[in-house]
Parts: structure tokens; C-alpha cells; sequence
């Protein structure tokens, strides 16, 4: 095994998670000093802050005209079970399951909804499940980008045209650096701890008139709490879409969102958001191609992702161990770069295969991207050491 130096670079910002992730460069909490603190949401100027969210994330992202956004309570996973609970059972469904989140989708739908006519078609992490077996009758459910696998839609060719049912569309870790297929969708949620790094616990709902048609045409045959109804009297509330949240919203993290959403403004909208994540990726996609220890878990190039990047380690070595060591030899690679400094929060979703998995997206600097590779070499070389010791010694 090859003695890999500590590099004399470190990375400036050594925040790589994938949620919360990191803030736009330069941030300091002196862009939150005109927050409204202490005052009601439901002010006139506060109210204003909001309308103001919702207004510059449908100009960067180019939402359709006719399409609602509204703020909702519990992040992309609250606004996700809002339309899974509010709109399924009008017709059958095909959820789409690759990783843990969609996969959590499925049981949803399946296990809490107990949906009949629902059907689960599935993948291992690293893949996509079989496209060619989307029906166009059926409503449909996925996670655009897989956050723990890494795998991530190309484009929506696979949605059939003149679809009869509605397209529900987690794009908690897509929106703000991905395309989306505005036409093809449906429904589609984020959350601000993403992209562009904002805080926590609010989410975002995008509805299409077809969804809102859904809404206003189906009641569900089970109880909704309040945080999930969006109709009264057979009615979409218009006020959630207007900037009357549903509950109350912390107001300093809507000072926070809206610095980020000035910040994607001032690097070029959505193209310059496309254009700073992909780019990170193209870093790392090169490293990997010279590296003798490393490998994406997404097999195939054109369906990886640019935000959740995720690798596994395929050195003979590590492939020797059982799957429980495996685990161990990851989580301290992962460990020494976290007592570095130089990375924090790179471990593997704790459901996926062994390996890291590196935030590329758009508030994270190429240059920091490029700092820290170098470190995954020498903290490889450490556990290879370690753990290649261990498998002689049994």
C-alpha cells in the first residue's frame, strides 16, 4: 500500500453535509440583522418577507404559470406527506423506490395508507427502478434526486404523455441545482435546509392546477389533521399560496431563505446554480477516475447526482472485510477527516452500503471540493492500514 502524505491544503468551509448543508459563501448572521423578530407573521410587513420567499423560488426556478407554492410546516417531509395523505386513493399509484426516502414513501403509501391498487417498484441503491414500468393511468410518486443513493432522474421522458394521474415529486435535494420537468409534474416539494442552504423544519409545496382540480374534486376517506388540509368547503385555501402559512413560521429563517434566494439571483438564477453544483461533481468524477480505492454508487454516469454525492470504496481490501467491518472502516475514514476539520458529516446515510457521501450542491466552492480530495486519499490510506492489518492478523 502507497504512504500518502497529510495534505498541506485544507478546504475554507469543511461543511459537506447533506442536511442541513452548507450556507452561501460568505455568509455571516449579520444577513439575518432585518429578520422580524418578535413580530406576528401574519403583519403586514412580515407577511410581506414571505410573499417575498414565494415569489423570488418561482422566478429562479421557472415555475409555470397557474402552478401555487405555498410554505409548509415540517420541512420536505411534511409537504410530501400533505399530498401523499391528501390526494392519493382517487385512482391506483406506482411509487418509485430506490433509496430511503422514497422508500419511506412506499411504506406510506402502502403500510399507513394501505392503498389497494398501489404497486412498489424498486431498485437497490446505486440503481433506478424499471421506468418502462410506469402506467399512465396511475398516479405516480418519487424522490427526484436520491439523497442517500446518489442516483437522480436524467430528465422526465420516462413520465408518459397525456398521463391521467398526477405526478407527486420529492425534489428536496433536485430543486435549485437540477431542471426539473415543470410539464411532468405534478406536485413538487422542497425544503430551504438544502440547495441553498437554509435552516431546518420548513418546507416548500408547489402545486400544478391538475393537483389543485385533485384537491378540490377528491375527499379522502380518512381523518386529516390540520396541518395536512389545504380545502375548505370543497375549496383549495388560497391563503396557504399566498403567504398565510398554516402555522406559524420562524421569521428568522425566512430572513435566512431570503438571503439565499438573493444570493442564487446574484450567481445567475438557476443556470448558475446548475452550473456551480455540476461543476463540483466534474471535480470529484475526475478524482475518481483516477483513483485506485474509490468508485460512485450510481452506476450509470448520466443518472448520478450533483448534490448527494455518494461513493463507496472498491479496494480489494475493503471488499475482503464482512459487511459489519465494512461499516466500521467507512465510519472512521469518515472519523479521521472530522478530527481533521477538513470534513464534517461525509459518512453514509446510515441505510445505504458503506462508503461517503460529499453535499455538492450549489452553496459548496469547487476550490473546497478540490481541497479535500487529497484528504480522502490520506484518510483512506490510514484505514487501509488499520483494517488490511486486522484481515492478515485473522
Amino acid at each position: 500500500m502507497a504512504l500518502v502524505t497529510k495534505p498541506d491544503i485544507r478546504p475554507q468551509n469543511p461543511n459537506f453535509s447533506s442536511g442541513p448543508c452548507a450556507k452561501r459563501p460568505g455568509f455571516t448572521l449579520d444577513a439575518l440583522s432585518g429578520a422580524m423578530l418578535g413580530r406576528s407573521h401574519r403583519a403586514k410587513e412580515p407577511k410581506a418577507r414571505i410573499a417575498e420567499v414565494l415569489t423570488r423560488s418561482r422566478d429562479i426556478l421557472g415555475m409555470p404559470e397557474g402552478w401555487k407554492l405555498g410554505i409548509v410546516p415540517a420541512s420536505d417531509t411534511g409537504a410530501v406527506e400533505m399530498a401523499l395523505w391528501s390526494m392519493l386513493g382517487a385512482r391506483p399509484v406506482d411509487v418509485l423506490a430506490h433509496e430511503s426516502f422514497s422508500e419511506g414513501w412506499a411504506t406510506d403509501v402502502v403500510k399507513q395508507l394501505k392503498l389497494a391498487d398501489a404497486r412498489v417498484l424498486s431498485a437497490e441503491y446505486g440503481k433506478l427502478p424499471d421506468l418502462a414500468a410506469v402506467d399512465r393511468r396511475h398516479d405516480l410518486v418519487l424522490a427526484w434526486n436520491g439523497t442517500t443513493s446518489g442516483v437522480c432522474f436524467a430528465n422526465g421522458d420516462f413520465i408518459p404523455a397525456g398521463r391521467e394521474g398526477l405526478v407527486i415529486c420529492d425534489a428536496t435535494s433536485a430543486a435549485f441545482a437540477m431542471a426539473l420537468p415543470w410539464d411532468k409534474l405534478d406536485v413538487v416539494t422542497w425544503s430551504w435546509q438544502k440547495v441553498l442552504g437554509g435552516e431546518a423544519a420548513h418546507g416548500m409545496l408547489a402545486l400544478s392546477p391538475r393537483a389543485v382540480a385533485r384537491l378540490e374534486s377528491f375527499k379522502p376517506d380518512r381523518p386529516l389533521p390540520k396541518i395536512f388540509r389545504m380545502t375548505k368547503g370543497g375549496k383549495l385555501i388560497d391563503g396557504i399560496f399566498l403567504g398565510e402559512t398554516i402555522n406559524t413560521p420562524s421569521m428568522l429563517c425566512v430572513e435566512d431563505a431570503l438571503d439565499g434566494l438573493r444570493w442564487a439571483s446574484s450567481v445567475g438564477g438557476l443556470t448558475g446554480l446548475i452550473a456551480r453544483s455540476q461543476a463540483n461533481l466534474a471535480a470529484i468524477a475526475g478524482w475518481v477516475e483516477e483513483s485506485d480505492w474509490a468508485s460512485f454508487l450510481a452506476q450509470d454516469g448520466k443518472n448520478r447526482s450533483s448534490t448527494s454525492i455518494c461513493l463507496v470504496i472498491s479496494a480489494p481490501w475493503f471488499a475482503a472485510l464482512d459487511t459489519a467491518t465494512q461499516a466500521k472502516a467507512a465510519k472512521k475514514l469518515a472519523g479521521l477527516l472530522d478530527a481533521e476539520g477538513v470534513a464534517y458529516d461525509i459518512a453514509s446515510y446510515r441505510d445505504a452500503p458503506a462508503g461517503l457521501r460529499i453535499w455538492g450542491g450549489a452553496t459548496v466552492e469547487t476550490a473546497d471540493i478540490a481541497a479535500l480530495l487529497p484528504w480522502l486519499d490520506w484518510a483512506h490510506a490510514q484505514v487501509e492500514t488499520e483494517f488490511s492489518t486486522l484481515t492478515a492478523a485473522e
